[in-house]
Order: structure tokens, then C-alpha cells, then sequence
């Protein structure tokens, strides 16, 4: 405490008013400006440390430069009895924390406050000074209405308090969460502040949210019964709906508060400027953003009025205007200037067709073409006109996948069956061009030349068909080149290199002229080029655009999100995103939710197991009681194991790493599983156990340079098979539980890949995928290994799994559908010929996700989540022009 009258260089203390995390604050008088000031005085253990008086000084000074109406102005630094202190402009008012603690501001008035803060923020952030602490605490509400943002560059000098706060506390407690770097209030930290990692301006950004989420609700966003749950809160939950706490909350505005308080910092919005142009649309209190207009085509409008003849009249009419503006503004904006402004367009297919997958504009962004099933459950090529109310199926187009356009928009490739085949856009008999080793995407340029996706690299043959000759190389990192795209030049194309591990994952460049390629950056994603110069790819759910430069091949600046939550198309990251070369984008949203669904032997849905979650890989235990899965968190990137007990749906949580754990493995007596689980400190995939009771704590049962997956565990309980990816192709390799227990290689090649390799209930045969034919076909092999292996499926198959009384092989195919092969043994194991079971939606991911009970009857399947309001394509018509108000 310093007492009245107490000087401090040129400014006289007058009175205490105030105190908090940060030290004291004192009304002085500067006498020589003649006026009123504020003076915080901070604690004195600041000046003990030279280095950091040093950065107090430097922050304090970059906080001085600082000239914006909502953020407060810093006069002069100083030290005092060995006490740092802030002079700063006085204000008369209070904090946003003791208004939220009389009131709950109107929504309007929460809008304007969001609005000046977010300008404050802004103005900061050009100068390159992040904030760090954003809170209600730190903000301050004028006399006159006019937001000031507090303690600007000073909020990574707090030093952290003791443990076991009340909740009470939580909201101005400070943590460190990486020694002398990183601090933050519990509550406001953003999930990169909690694990103590590098922050940019976008922490504050998610705290931003956080704030206006209490704003709108009078609650904190993340709340927990101690310190430590609220930052798991923030690290793993979503905060609850605002409109169950404020009706008023329009549904716009609640989507601007999600946006800011994004898990991930690439999913945020990307500046403070955003954030402001966002609000200020929602200013006029409709809720709707003035920036783009969604004409979903074909809905008629709902209405409680009862219906007579004369509103049918008017309805006919409406559709027509409707119909006839749509095709107007298709028109006008295919051909717009770069200035127009974007228009959004929500189709639908055909009535009794399933939702749209593998969406793809044509070039001259008139029409669209989809893959969908028809009423009778055959999966079929569909053409829209953006123009018309209804989808076309393309007859002979069953089992198709991957669809991509020819140049001229009149032709559509695709694969199917394991063949490369073309189609007219209006129809007619498919031509077959080549054999394909996948389907994983293909690209065709003026020149009549088509790039398509093989295990080796890219492969290309000629538009009329012919024999099909490699184009580009596998490195020693990778396993596959996906998802090509030509460039305008015709000759260089962008792909994906895609690897075992995340990190050597890469969108590269290549040319028809050479078989060698370059690393642009990395990502895990198919991508695609649109003028004038960007290129389209998903990061983290998210749509965005990368500046890039075709004729140099470079990236250049930053990117920028375009659109959320865009749907997966079945395995290899095929995300559901195409754009024209004249500024026509399509994509559909989806979501990481899935349920897990009992399915008999004809694909009749039997029942549900419990609600939808975030399942990523289900296994069964020998008694099918119980269900051991991986289930990912809020934003996808990571994983735990959990268990459900199938009689009654619930589930128990078996794994609490913050690391990636998944794959689940029973053990044959169930009182074990084996896992993998990204915890060492190279990040690889290490396998470990754990007991299904959790009674125990995980035990490291393999570590190794390579990343390690398990499949199946012996019946006799001695023997673990694994897929390792290491220096080589991915190969089988065996886990003795007894002697040595080193592991050994069964099936590995330098010149394919082998995996999922599950031992027969009686353990001498093993079935397993292999792309040694150029495609993944499933074999079965003696164990231990010796004489000819037997092929079991025939038009492709993956992910074996045996019946419990060994003579029934069942797989999957690439399109979902569930095959049975009999399996004989003798003297000699032979296989029956491949049946489909049936159709399913499967979600797939990069563990099993199905299993079947043990006489075979039943399946359990990890299906996309069905919702009541099934999510449209979304069509935007110059969608660049969004861009540029960014």
C-alpha cells in the first residue's frame, strides 16, 4: 500500500483504487501535465530478475506505442522501492467481470462491445503484440460506452499462485504452463496456452471467444469443479449451446462465437479484422451475414396457413421466379468480374436418392457430378445442370468412385472394378481405359493425357485408353502418390504424397517431363488448383486457399479458410471439395460423428448401440459381450480407448493419455488389450497393454523407430501380430509373448505393401492384405509361413476377419460392401468364391471399423452418424470474391 501524497517521479499519489492479479492501481496527478492519471504498480520480485525488468520494459513500451481508441493508453514507465509501475490514462467505469457480475447485457449491447474489442485486438496485432490474457477481468467498459482493452503486452510477466483455488477463483487465476514463457487465465486459455506450446495472435482470438460467449450467456464458455478440469474442458469439450441460457442468440452470431473457439488455431478465424466484419454484419440484429446470399434451390417455404388453391397458384408461381432468378445469377456470375459478390446455392439429388459423395464441378462450371445410390441401392454417376431442379444417373456406371471432368466438361472419368474408365456427360456406353491399381483419384488435361493414383506413384495413359506408363516415383518416406490435379499449363500437376506417418505427408509438384517431384508444404489431403492463382486443400477440417504461383510453382502468403467441416469421402483423404476454372467451388459439410449399428447377414439394421460419438475403430470381445474402440476427441487429431458394454449400451473410458491411443486389440481371454499410441517422445507408434479392467497402468510393450499398429492376438495368448511402417514398404511382423519376445518379420517386401493380418481361431493359417497384384487383394497363408498362399477375394478386398469356427473369411471392399468366402481346410486350404453379404455406409479410417459377433450372424459397423436435416451440396459462384473482404 502507498500511502496519499506519496510521489513517484512526477506523479503524486491521491488514492488507492484498486488491485488484482497484477498488482495495485493508484489515481495520481501528473504535475506536470496537470492531470489525472492511473499508476499500477506491480509486484517488486519483477525487478530481482535483470532479464526480466528488462521485458517488462520492452513490453510496456510496445504497449506505450500503442495509439487506438480501445486500448488503453500507456504514458510512462517507472520503478519505485524496487517495484515496476505503469502510468496510464485514467478511466472512469468499470470491468466487463463486474458488469457481467449485476447484469447480462442485452444482445445488442454484447455485439457492440465484441465489435470495439475486436477492433482493439486488431490494432495490436498489425504491431505484432499479442495480448496473452484476454478475460472480462481485462477489460474495461466506459462511462461513455467505449471498450478498453487493459494490461496489453503485460500478461506473460504474471507468476503462477498456489494450487487448489475455488472454482470462485478460477476466472483471474493465472498458469504457467511453460516456465517463463506462456501465461494465461484458467478459463480464457486457449488449448495451445494449456499444453504450453508457442502462441500467436490466435490465442487471443479463442479467448476473444470465450469472453463473448460469457457475454451472450452470463456463464464461462469451460467451467470445471477445479483448475484442472477446466483445462481439460478446454483442451476435449465443447462449451453447451448458448440459445439454451439466451433464446435471443440469433444463429449467425452463435456461429461466430464456434469460429473463435475452434480447438485448433487453423480453424479459427484467422484476424482479429475477420472477426470485427463478421460482427458488424450482425449488428442490425437480423443475424444474417450481409456478405452472401443461400438460395437453397427447390425448397418451398413452410407456413402454418392452411393450403388452398390460390396459395398452390402462388406457390407455382414462386418456384418459377425462383427457378428463372437462379438461372439469371448462374448466368451473370460465371461470367462476373472479380468484384461481384459471391452466391451460395444449396442442391439437392434426386428424390430417393442417398446423399452425394465425390462431388465434382465441371471446368466450365455449368454442372456438377456426383456418386450416389439410386432407390435400389446401386451406387451410380449423377450429372446435375446448376441450372435445373433435378440430378441425372449415368446408366453402366455401378460401382464408380473418384470421379474427375475432362477439359472440353463434356466427359467424366472414373474408376470402377478395378478399371479406368470415361463417359459422355450426356450420357452413353462407358469406355474402359486401363487396369488401376486404386482409386485414389485422377486428372485429365488438354493434351488427352490422365493421370491416375498406383502404390508405385502416379501412372498416365492416353484419353482413349492404351497401356498406361509410370509418371511419377515413390520416395523412401512415402507409400503412395493421391489425388492428382493438373496445373493451367497442362504439363505440371499438384498430389498428394501420401506416407505412414502424419509428418511425411506432403502436397508436392511434378511434370509430365520427369518422373522426379518437390515438396510445396505439408499436409494430409487431396488438393486442387483454381484460378487465378490458389490452391484448394483441407487442414483440419477446414477448407482453405493457399495463395500459389503456377508459373513458379510456389506458395505465397498466408491462407485462408474458405469453408468448415468439410465431408470425407471413404479412406485415403479424399475430402469432398471441387472448383472450376471459372470460380465455381462445390463441397458438402459432414461431421466426425459416427454410430455403431448391428447389421444381420442381408444388411437389415437390427439395432443401435448407444448414441453417435466420435468412433474411429471397433473390436470385439471372444464372449461379444463387449466392445473395445477408439473414439477421437472434439477436433479429430487424437484418440482414446474406450469400452461399451453391448447389453447396455454404456461406455467407460480406458485410456486418459493425452497422446493418440487406438486400434483396441482383445486379448483371447478378455482381460487384456493391446495398443498403439503415439506417447514416445519421436512420436511413432509404439504398441501398448493394458488390463480391461484399468485396474493397472499402460505397460510399453514395444518401442521401436518404426510406427507399429496391432491386428490380431493368438488364441493360445502367446503370439501378437502388428503392421509395422518403418525405412521399408509396411509388412506383418509377429510379437512373441514368451522367450525372447523379439519381434520378427512374417510377410515384408521392398516392393509392396502387407498388413491386417489377423491369425484363424485354430492358429495355423493367417489372413492378410497385400497390394503385391497392384491392387489390395486379401490372402491366407500357413502359419508359421510356408508353401503357395491362397487369394481369397478377387475384385479387390481389405481388412480380413475369420468367423470363430474358422471356415468363413469375411472382408471389405473399397466401396463399403461386406464379402464372405468359404474357407475349407485340410491338407491343403482352399476358398469358396467371393459373396456380397451387403451394401453398407461404412466409415472408414485407419483402423478396423467392423467386427462380427462369433458364429458369424451379426456385424457391428461403424456408420456415419445419420442426422434429421441431411447436409446438401453447397455450390458458391464466385467464391474468390469472399476472399477479397477477408
Amino acid at each position: 500500500m502507498i500511502a496519499p501524497g506519496t510521489k513517484l517521479g512526477r506523479y503524486e499519489i491521491r488514492s488507492k483504487i484498486g488491485e488484482g492479479g497484477m498488482g495495485e492501481v493508484y489515481r495520481a496527478r501528473d504535475e506536470k501535465l496537470n492531470r489525472d492519471v492511473a499508476i499500477k504498480v506491480l509486484p517488486a520480485d519483477l525487478s530481482e530478475n535483470a532479464e526480466r525488468l528488462h521485458r517488462f520494459e520492452q513490453e510496456a513500451e510496445a504497449a506505450g506505442a500503442l495509439n487506438h481508441p480501445n486500448i488503453l493508453a500507456v504514458y510512462d514507465v517507472g520503478v519505485h522501492d524496487g517495484a515496476p509501475y505503469v502510468v496510464s490514462e485514467l478511466l472512469e467505469g468499470e470491468t466487463l467481470r463486474e458488469l457481467l457480475d449485476q447484469i447480462q447485457p442485452a444482445t445488442r449491447k454484447s455485439i457492440d462491445y465484441a465489435i470495439q474489442l475486436a477492433h482493439g485486438l486488431a490494432a495490436a496485432h498489425d504491431k505484432g503484440i499479442v495480448h496473452r490474457d484476454i478475460k472480462p477481468d481485462n477489460i474495461f467498459i466506459t462511462k461513455d460506452e467505449r471498450v478498453k482493452i487493459l494490461d496489453f503486452g503485460l500478461a506473460k510477466l504474471a507468476q503462477p499462485t498456489a494450487e487448489g483455488v475455488a472454482q470462485t477463483e478460477i476466472a483471474t487465476r493465472k498458469v504457467r504452463t511453460d516456465p517463463g514463457t506462456v501465461m494465461g487465465t484458467v478459463g480464457y486459455m486457449s488449448p495451445e496456452q494449456v499444453r504450453g506450446q508457442a502462441v500467436d495472435h490466435r490465442t487471443d482470438i479463442f479467448s476473444f471467444g470465450a469472453v463473448l460467449y460469457e457475454m451472450l450467456s452470463r456463464r464461462r464458455a469451460f467451467r470445471g469443479d477445479s483448475a484442472i478440469e477446466t483445462l481439460n474442458a478446454i483442451l476435449r469439450e465443447e462449451p453447451p449451446e448458448l440459445t439454451t441460457s439466451n433464446p435471443n442468440v440469433a444463429p449467425a452470431l452463435e456461429r461466430v462465437v464456434w469460429h473463435c473457439l475452434e480447438k485448433q488455431p487453423e480453424r479459427r478465424f484467422q484476424s482479429a479484422n475477420d472477426i470485427a466484419f463478421a460482427l458488424e454484419s450482425l449488428s442490425g440484429g437480423s443475424g444474417h451475414s450481409s456478405r452472401q446470399t443461400l438460395l437453397t434451390v427447390g425448397a418451398p417455404a413452410s407456413s402454418s396457413q392452411p393450403w388452398t388453391p390460390e396459395r398452390f397458384v402462388w406457390l407455382g408461381i414462386c418456384v418459377m421466379l425462383i427457378m428463372a432468378m437462379a438461372a439469371l445469377v448462374f448466368a451473370l456470375l460465371t461470367r462476373s468480374q472479380p468484384g461481384g459478390q459471391p452466391i451460395r446455392l444449396a442442391l439437392t439429388t434426386s428424390a430417393g436418392a442417398t446423399l452425394p459423395a465425390s462431388i465434382t464441378v465441371s471446368p466450365d462450371g455449368s454442372r456438377v457430378a456426383f456418386l450416389a445410390d439410386n432407390p435400389e441401392g446401386k451406387r451410380l454417376l449423377w450429372i446435375r445442370s446448376l441450372d435445373s431442379l433435378t440430378a441425372q444417373a449415368l446408366a453402366g456406371t455401378e460401382g464408380a468412385t473418384a470421379p474427375f471432368w475432362a477439359p472440353d466438361s463434356r466427359s467424366i472419368g472414373y474408376f470402377a472394378n478395378g478399371k479406368l474408365y470415361r463417359v459422355e456427360a450426356a450420357g452413353g456406353r462407358s469406355q474402359a481405359l486401363c487396369d488401376v491399381p486404386e482409386d485414389r483419384g485422377g486428372a485429365w488435361n488438354r493434351d488427352g493425357v490422365i493421370l491416375f493414383s498406383g502404390s508405385t506413384g502416379l501412372w498416365r495413359v492416353s484419353a482413349q485408353g492404351g497401356t498406361s506408363i509410370q509418371a511419377t516415383k515413390i520416395d523412401a518416406t512415402e507409400e503412395a502418390h493421391r489425388w492428382p490435379y493438373f496445373l493451367p499449363d497442362g504439363r505440371h500437376f499438384v498430389f498428394l504424397g501420401d506416407a505412414p506417418t502424419t509428418e511425411n505427408h506432403h502436397i508436392r509438384v511434378g511434370s509430365l517431363d520427369s518422373q522426379d517431384t518437390q515438396i510445396l508444404f505439408s499436409a494430409v489431403t487431396r488438393v486442387a488448383y483454381a484460378p487465378p492463382g490458389f490452391l484448394l486443400y483441407v487442414s483440419q477440417g477446414a477448407l482453405v486457399a493457399q495463395p500459389f504461383d503456377p508459373q513458379k510453382l510456389k506458395v505465397m502468403g498466408e491462407s485462408t479458410i474458405v469453408a468448415e467441416r468439410i465431408a470425407t469421402v471413404g479412406g485415403n483423404h479424399e475430402f469432398d471439395f471441387s472448383v472450376s476454372d471459372n470460380g465455381v467451388l462445390a463441397y458438402q459439410t459432414g461431421s466426425i460423428q459416427s454410430q455403431l449399428v448391428w447389421f444381420d447377414r442381408t444388411g437389415k439394421k437390427l439395432q443401435t448401440v448407444g448414441d453417435p460419438d466420435t468412433f474411429a475403430s471397433v473390436a470385439l470381445s471372444a464372449d461379444g459381450r463387449r466392445a473395445a474402440v477408439g473414439m477421437l476427441d472434439a477436433d479429430g487429431r487424437n484418440s482414446d480407448i474406450w469400452l461399451l458394454d453391448l447389453s447396455r449400451g454404456s461406455k467407460s473410458r480406458l485410456t486418459f493419455d493425452p497422446h493418440s491411443d487406438g486400434g483396441p486389440v482383445w486379448s483371447p481371454d478378455g482381460t487384456q488389450l493391446v495398443f498403439f499410441s503415439n506417447r514416445s517422445p519421436d512420436s511413432h507408434q509404439n504398441l501398448f497393454l493394458i488390463t480391461a479392467s484399468a485396474a493397472g497402468v499402460d505397460q510399453l510393450l514395444l518401442q521401436s523407430d518404426s510406427d507399429d499398429f496391432p491386428t490380431s492376438w493368438s488364441r493360445d495368448g502367446q503370439s501378437i501380430l502388428f503392421t509395422r511402417y518403418g525405412k521399408m514398404r509396411a509388412g506383418v511382423w509377429l510379437m512373441p509373448l514368451s522367450g525372447d519376445r523379439q519381434p520378427k518379420p512374417l510377410f515384408q517386401s521392398p516392393a509392396f505393401d502387407q498388413g491386417a493380418a489377423v491369425f484363424s481361431p485354430n492358429g495355423r493359417f493367417i489372413a492378410y492384405t497385400s497390394n503385391e497384384s497392384g491392387r489390395w487383394e486379401v490372402y491366407v497363408q500357413s502359419f508359421p509361413p510356408s508353401g503357395d498362399k491362397l487369394t481369397v477375394s478377387t475384385n479387390g478386398g481389405a481388412l480380413p476377419l475369420w468367423r470363430d469356427d474358422g471356415k468363413e473369411l469375411f472382408y471389405l471392399t473399397d466401396d463399403g460392401r461386406v464379402m464372405s468366402a468359404e474357407i475349407k481346410s485340410g491338407a491343403k486350404i482352399e476358398s469358396g468364391v467371393p459373396q456380397q453379404l451387403f451394401q453398407t455406409r461404412i466409415k472408414f479410417t485407419a483402423d478396423y471399423p467392423y467386427a462380427i459377433n462369433p458364429d458369424g450372424s451379426r456385424f457391428l459397423i461403424n456408420i456415419p452418424a445419420e442426422t434429421n436435416d441431411a447436409a446438401p451440396m453447397i455450390v458458391v459462384l464466385n467464391w474468390t470474391a469472399a476472399l477479397k473482404k477477408q
